[in-house]
């Protein structure tokens, strides 16, 4: 049922849904409506509780992503819960520091992707459609590149994001360091579809993400998307305090606003950090130099530098750019407190 092929029209678009649902929920498929949608209750980061949608079906597809507990000590690591799509795991890219090392270091051929049954896939995102009235966004990047198999017919562009811009409620968001965007630029411009870039000062990129596209290539591509239409983030994570870091993340804050001229809508800054079965099981250790402290998510920079570094780019955004929709990614609310950031009411990459 994958199909590789562009769509040109919203009339295509019908189509290629409804042949997508034929399929799905044809004799011998499950129906939608017996796949259950769980929802129980969740603490927001405010201490209200709200009745959130935590799994679909067995939580193969999509699940509540809640591995960071609730924080209530200053070192505790401020995370709101967020969906995850898992439709694919892995990466081709390979970055020195990637946590997918340790996550899948007990499968064989662990640095291959590998695509989940797209059927299952579909029927599941279908199931989360019909059950759940509040709208949501589904982070299809937690455990895969986004677009690591735009190449091949079993593109997301083609098979999961269709769906979403065929209603209106709930989102797709897209975590990407690739440049292959050909495809989404084949769609019709959503609301519905949200695409975030990771990204990250020129030379540490070169050093340690030796198998993403050139940061040059990213932008290029992010100003692509935006200009047709798309909703666009940013990810500068992991930030690295390497030799000269200021002017690095200077250049990379200039680059963005002014050689790309990208507005984006949100920007989410995050400091390199290491669980220990990501140390152990990655290929280059060159980057661990770098980790001081031990934390609820494992090793980090030393506190003061990541606030040096934190401090520096808000400023400069703020004052240069007059943009404030800045967040932390997996951050202490010591950190969020010492910058003057209210963590309760976090609007950070994954959430709304």
């Amino acid at each position: 049922m994958i199909n590789s092929k562009p769509i040109n029209t919203l009339g295509e678009l019908e189509i290629r849904r409804g042949k997508m649902e034929e399929i799905i929920l044809g004799e011998n498929q499950p129906c939608v409506k017996d796949i259950e949608v769980k929802f129980s209750p969740v603490k927001m980061l405010d201490g209200s509780v709200k009745i959130m949608p935590v799994k679909v079906g067995d939580g193969s597809i999509i699940k509540l992503f809640d591995k960071t507990p609730y924080p209530e000590k200053p070192t505790d690591v401020v995370c709101p819960h967020f969906l995850e799509l898992k439709w694919a795991n892995g990466c081709y890219f390979n970055c020195a520091w990637c946590y997918l090392q340790g996550t899948f270091r007990f499968r064989p051929m662990k640095k291959r992707p590998y695509l989940k049954d797209m059927n299952k896939t579909i029927t599941h995102i279908l199931a989360f459609f019909h059950k759940v009235k509040e709208p949501y966004i589904l982070n299809s990047g937690e455990l895969s590149d986004s677009l690591v198999f735009e190449a091949n017919g079993a593109a997301l562009s083609t098979n999961i994001a269709p769906l979403f811009i065929q209603q209106n409620k709930h989102k797709l968001l897209i975590v990407t360091k690739s440049s292959f965007v050909k495809r989404l630029l084949d769609l019709p411009s959503s609301k519905n579809i949200i695409v975030s870039f990771s990204i990250n000062a020129k030379n540490v990129a070169a050093r340690w993400e030796k198998g993403a596209p050139s940061v040059e290539k990213r932008l290029e591509a992010a100003r692509e998307l935006q200009e047709k239409g798309f909703e666009l983030r940013l990810r500068i994570d992991p930030m690295v305090p390497v030799e000269n870091w200021r002017e690095h993340y200077k250049q990379l804050l200039i680059d963005i606003f002014e050689t790309y001229n990208l507005s984006p809508h949100r920007i989410t800054l995050g400091s390199l950090r290491g669980l220990q079965s990501t140390i152990n099981n990655a290929w280059d250790k060159s980057w661990v130099k770098y980790l001081d402290e031990k934390s609820n998510w494992g090793k980090r920079i030393k506190l003061g530098k990541r606030l040096a570094m934190y401090s520096f780019v808000k400023s400069y955004l703020e004052s240069h750019y007059d943009y404030t929709n800045i967040a932390l990614c997996k951050e202490t609310i010591e950190v969020w407190n010492k910058l003057g950031m209210e963590y309760r009411k976090i609007r950070c990459n994954c959430v709304n």
